[in-house]
């Protein structure tokens, strides 16, 4: 079988994992408790909701980025 180039290699394919998990990750601290018309639940003004979670997707999002980019250089 002859060695093909392909556009991504593993490494390429696990950044890309990897980030997509932290992403996952990020939405799901954002889950929790809601309120509704008769209960007000200040939960849904917490600091990991409103500051962490969405710093955490944006982490995920640019390393998706970096995943997509890296290119291993070649030793010639």
């Amino acid at each position: 079988m002859e060695n093909k180039d392909f556009a991504f290699s593993k490494t390429n394919f696990m950044l890309i994992g990897v980030s997509m998990l932290i992403v996952v990750v990020g939405f799901l601290m954002m889950i929790g408790a809601s309120s509704n018309e008769t209960q007000f639940d200040a939960d849904i003004f917490s600091a990991m909701r409103t500051k962490v979670a969405p710093v955490v997707c944006f982490i995920g999002f640019v390393s998706i980025v970096g995943g997509i980019m890296y290119h291993k250089k070649n030793k010639e």
